[in-house]
């Protein structure tokens, strides 16, 4: 049986409430018993939380996606042989008939080191992930359909690279609900926008509620979140009269779904102007927790401050939180000069090695599935005149997972000794997406949505569960 909740609602009491009272006018007399009877009978929430398929292992979703395809053989996928043949020319290939061609192999510059109790290799560029290496699971052979960022970073978030679909975070969204009321059930930290802009967390053609927001870094990440100042009977008062007529006006019209999203996001904004500045409001975390992070005096926008805010938000229920940590300029796209990896790494190594141990010292690592990725890889040639930079690679690459039933200390699948072609354990980006959501609660086949005579799915109709990173 599919999952398909668009008709799932709890306002059953509220209607049978509204229709008692039909004849009831606006006037003071009729509305104010009809606000009083709404206030004994409760809210209705549409995203309230409710279980998917199977058992979770995980409750709650952080995404960390890191723009511009960083390199899998200068990262996670040590190619001594690559280092030992650098310069000597290969028949190069790739996903475009003009890549096929003779190209010098390119040796990563950086050194790499056996790391944990597990020995998982990471290169020198992540100094502090090397500490939590037993945490990570670094899938080696994940691979996509298209080579160029817009398509394939609209693949990694959305299963599609060619239809805007509706988005990974959007889906858990709708399968799962929120946590929390007061706060949106899907956020996204993003400075700059990556490729494919705001179609990587649009709800698509799923009901509107259930698409991302955006929190811009900054000194005001949430405009116009402090109410203005009135006396708090008069507000309530306001505020369920409002909702009592935009309900009203909704069950008029019970296809326009952009209209219950409008008033979905008026609640929301409304609990958000009561939690969201605690979010925000640093004062009360430990001085050595913020210097943990790197987060300095005053810092409102670096990637550290967002993995501060990722942690704090996923310690108050928002069921999805993704970080971007840079736009579609200036990013892992090291076309130029590898070296270019250096300070992008430097950027997030710090940062996402304390979020790791911050949500273990807090007992939240084992319940929120961590997800490290980017669109695709890079090649283990060179194509720069200079020689030293590598160009888009999409037959191989690596993306990581943790926490919530991964198997930690883990190297997943594997590429030949140039990291070039897949020879075990190939992973479709579908394949990763069934696996987070299985972790998450759902068989892939049956969370789905009906829209324009056929039903949609994260994973389209392919997709196998990766058993092997599983704990």
């Amino acid at each position: 049986m599919n999952m398909n909740f668009t008709s799932w609602n709890r306002r059953g009491s509220r209607r049978r409430f509204l229709n008692s009272c039909a004849a009831a006018t606006l006037g003071s007399a009729g509305l104010l018993s009809s606000l009083a009877r709404a206030a004994s009978l409760g809210e209705a929430q549409v995203l309230a939380p409710r279980a998917g398929h199977h058992p979770a292992k995980a409750r709650q979703l952080l995404f960390v996606f890191l723009t511009g395809g960083f390199s899998h053989v200068d990262t996670f996928d040590p190619k001594p042989r690559l280092t030992a043949l650098s310069g000597q020319p290969v028949p190069a290939f790739g996903l475009r008939a003009d890549e096929a061609k003779a190209q010098p192999l390119l040796g990563s510059p950086f050194e790499f080191r056996r790391c944990g109790r597990s020995g998982l290799p990471i290169s020198d560029l992540f100094p502090r992930l090397r500490t939590v290496a037993d945490d990570l699971c670094v899938i080696r052979t994940l691979h996509t359909d298209i080579v160029e960022h817009f398509q394939a970073t609209l693949a990694m978030h959305t299963g599609s690279s060619t239809i805007p679909l509706p988005s990974l975070g959007a889906w858990m969204s709708y399968g799962l609900g929120t946590l929390n009321p007061n706060l949106p059930s899907f956020v996204v930290l993003a400075e700059h926008l990556p490729y494919a802009g705001a179609q990587i967390y649009d709800a698509g053609f799923l009901p509107p509620h259930h698409q991302g927001v955006r929190i811009i870094p900054g000194e005001d990440p949430v405009p116009n979140l402090r109410p203005i100042e009135q006396r708090a009977t008069l507000a309530e008062l306001e505020a369920r009269m409002l909702r009592d007529v935009n309900e009203r006006h909704a069950e008029a019209r019970p296809g326009d779904l952009s209209l219950r999203a409008r008033i979905q996001t008026t609640e929301t904004a409304r609990g958000m102007m009561r939690e969201a500045p605690g979010v925000f409001d640093l004062s009360r975390e430990h001085p050595g927790t913020l210097a943990s992070y790197g987060v300095a005096p005053g810092d409102r926008s670096s990637f550290a401050w967002q993995c501060l805010m990722a942690r704090r938000m996923i310690e108050r229920g928002i069921r999805v939180v993704e970080l971007v940590d840079t736009g579609s300029h200036d990013n892992w796209d090291s076309h130029g000069d590898m070296q270019a990896h250096r300070p992008k790494a430097l950027r997030v190594d710090q940062a996402l090695t304390a979020l790791i141990d911050d949500l273990k010292q807090r007992g939240l690592f084992e319940e929120t599935l961590m997800v490290i990725c980017t669109e695709f890889g890079r090649t283990p040639w060179t194509d720069a005149s200079n020689g030293k930079g590598r160009n888009h690679f999409a037959k191989a690459f690596s993306c990581l997972l943790a926490g919530a039933g991964v198997r930690g200390g883990t190297a997943y699948g594997a590429t030949d000794e140039l990291g070039a072609n897949i020879v075990e354990s190939p992973v479709h980006v579908h394949d990763y997406h069934a696996t987070i959501l299985h972790l998450m609660g759902f068989d892939h086949t049956r969370l789905t949505y009906r829209y324009a005579g056929r039903d949609f799915r994260l994973t389209d109709i392919s997709g196998e569960v990766v058993r092997g990173v599983l704990s």
